[in-house]
């Protein structure tokens, strides 16, 4: 039987069958949304995702920003990065605007919910829970909770040690944090059920031995014994990322190398500047952290928790507008990473991560967080509140505008976007800026004016 509203579900590949159902348990199936505004985001839905499947469940993923309409998610991704590099003023007063005011505005809420029954369509009819790994996602799924439209719980993962209020969605049943700092700035935010379960990294991501160490310096051409710096610019390779790594050299603390993302101009630069160990896009991050003795950040998103998984100490220097400033806060909050505010402090701060006290100290407490059983763990959490229910109720279909006035309103929405690059997502390689906290950040145009620009989070 086809159920009005529904897609049907995809027939499994050629030779094999589907897992038999235990008619006891329900359905076995979790879908988790994301957003492809970055890789931070989607980093932690393709672990969530590995290990669900570890645990038994069959999960289906998808991007908030394909289910959009008029094309609308590649607006929201151009106008985000368009920001981030030429108007970080602007990301920073949406940003501080929108944290006031506890969420974006009706530009944001309108498109959000344009994309309200392609996820509902989009979902199977046997899934058992939903999770969120980006906000936009969050307050989609929330509404339709709230609509009683969604009759399955649903479950943000909070990707940041910062929460903003947009992270916060009504109808969200379940919030997820990886540490006390995170859970604790969610329930202020008016979350109800929030459970600290860890981070979700990479299994790749551990701590190495000397051999490993060895073998991964000689692999990227790297010094054998000098201390190195890894500096992240995410994978659009914004943020002032010529100016630390200059300092970084001049400093003496530490060898920088630079991981640029995609950005070939960067590196460019950066070899002009006579910063030799700059990379593009890099495959092996595991050995790359493996190879270096501390890693230098400007946003505090998944790079961040790779590098504490990997065992290596996390410093947040000139990060950028926004999330970065308030992950760094929180990050340091929790005695997992340090915040170098002065440039003064770079040379000493960054000797005592790399051979001081200081930086054992961080490394063990980073490691902590690791160190839940996989019981207590994300996984497990979601598997907990798993729950198949019927299918949610076709209802009557809505009236369709007629087409003037969708276009009028399609073209509203598309105008937003690109002024107000209303998109989030972990805008890095491994994080990056893991950014605009959400789809819609979006007060008035009015505000968007430049101010002075903090000293250190130039573009």
């Amino acid at each position: 039987m086809v159920i009005p509203g529904r897609m049907l579900p995809r027939p499994a590949p050629a030779g094999l069958l589907p897992a038999p159902r235990d008619p006891a348990r329900g359905s076995r199936r979790v879908a988790i949304v994301s957003a492809s505004v970055g890789a931070g985001h989607d980093g932690a839905a393709a672990e969530l995702e590995r290990r669900l499947a570890a645990d038994g469940f069959a999960v289906d993923r998808y991007d908030l920003l394909d289910m959009l309409p008029a094309g609308l998610g590649r607006a929201v991704r151009d106008g985000y990065h368009r920001m981030l590099v030429l108007a970080p003023w602007a990301y920073q007063r949406i940003y501080a605007g929108t944290e006031r005011a506890g969420g974006g505005g009706p530009a944001a809420r309108a498109l959000l919910r344009s994309a309200e029954d392609r996820v509902l369509r989009a979902l199977r009819a046997d899934v058992g829970a939903v999770v969120s790994t980006y906000p936009g996602a969050s307050r989609v799924l929330g509404s339709l909770r709230l609509d009683g439209r969604l009759a399955v719980p649903v479950v943000t993962y909070l990707t940041d040690f910062s929460v903003h209020p947009l992270w916060v969605a009504d109808g969200v049943d379940v919030h997820l944090a990886a540490h006390a700092v995170p859970a604790a700035q969610a329930r202020a935010a008016g979350a109800r059920d929030v459970r600290v379960c860890g981070p979700v990294t990479d299994p790749r991501f551990r701590p190495c031995d000397p051999a490993e160490r060895a073998r991964a310096r000689a692999g990227f051409g790297l010094p054998e014994r000098t201390p190195l710096a890894l500096l992240v610019a995410g994978s659009w390779g914004v943020g002032p990322v010529r100016q630390v790594a200059r300092e970084l050299r001049d400093c003496g603390a530490a060898v920088p190398v630079v991981v640029c993302g995609r950005n070939r101009t960067l590196v460019r630069q950066l070899r002009a500047d006579g910063i030799e160990h700059a990379f593009g896009w890099v495959d092996d991050m595991p050995g790359l952290m493996h190879a270096a003795d501390v890693l230098v950040q400007n946003a505090g998103g998944l790079t961040s928790l790779e590098a504490f998984a990997a065992g290596l100490p996390v410093a947040g220097y000139r990060c950028i507008p926004g999330h970065g400033l308030t992950n760094a806060a929180a990050l340091d909050e929790a005695g997992v990473a340090v915040w170098i505010r002065d440039p003064a402090d770079l040379k000493s701060v960054l000797g005592e991560l790399v051979g001081g006290p200081l930086g054992q100290r961080r490394r063990e407490a980073a490691l902590a967080l690791f160190a839940r059983s996989p019981q207590d763990g994300p996984a497990a959490e979601i598997g907990r509140v798993h729950r198949p229910g019927p299918p949610p109720p076709a209802g009557p279909r809505p009236r369709r505008r007629p087409r003037a006035r969708r276009f009028a309103a399609t073209a509203a929405a598309a105008s937003a976007v690109g002024t107000c690059a209303v998109g989030t997502g972990g805008a890095t390689t491994y994080d990056g800026p893991a950014p605009l906290h959400s789809l819609g950040h979006g007060p008035g145009f009015d505000r968007l004016s430049p101010a002075r620009t903090t000293e250190g989070h130039r573009s």
